[in-house]
């Protein structure tokens, strides 16, 4: 491994079926030494995952992703979300790329250009936590914090019904 236990650990620890791991970014020549090739083996070791989905976004742009992704559309048609959506994920997200869960190490509180079309619905988690010391334990705690949402998806809760006085 390139850098501290725990590093690329936390992708690199499939179980059959259940995870699947993708690098969102461009970039992986500027990654320390090694580390491209512990993130490109967990994705090839998790490459039939099905279950959970992650996916880190370094040294990524949301903006030049939607531009791209714009840029080779037809200009005669214009897509619908879903179209675009699956357009914008690639091959290797034939049915989209919605995020349920962003998580945002370092003590931000935004996006900074991260999936801004993906995470039109996600649940946000701001940590303090730099991303090389965030680890197993945080991923427990951000995941058990989404469970506890109500997740609407742009809706509204559902009001008790009222009761009339008597």
């Amino acid at each position: 491994m390139a850098g501290p236990p725990g590093r690329a650990a936390l992708l690199a620890t499939p179980r059959p079926g259940r995870r699947r791991a993708r690098l969102g970014g461009r970039r992986r020549d500027r990654l320390p030494d090694g580390l491209a090739e512990d993130i490109a083996a967990a994705e090839r070791a998790s490459l039939n995952g099905t279950r959970l989905h992650v996916r880190v976004a370094l040294d990524y742009s949301s903006r030049d992703a939607i531009a791209t992704a714009a840029a080779r559309w037809r200009p005669d048609h214009l897509p619908s979300r879903e179209a675009f959506d699956r357009f914008l994920a690639g091959p290797e997200a034939p049915n989209g790329n919605d995020v349920d869960l962003l998580i945002r190490t370092g003590g931000e509180k935004r996006l900074s250009d991260f999936l801004l079309w993906e995470s039109a619905y996600a649940e946000l988690c701001f940590v303090d936590t730099l991303w090389p010391d965030f680890d197993a334990a945080g991923l427990s705690a951000a995941v058990a914090e989404f469970w506890r949402r109500d997740r609407r998806f742009g809706g509204l809760t559902q009001p008790a019904p009222l009761i009339a006085a008597e």
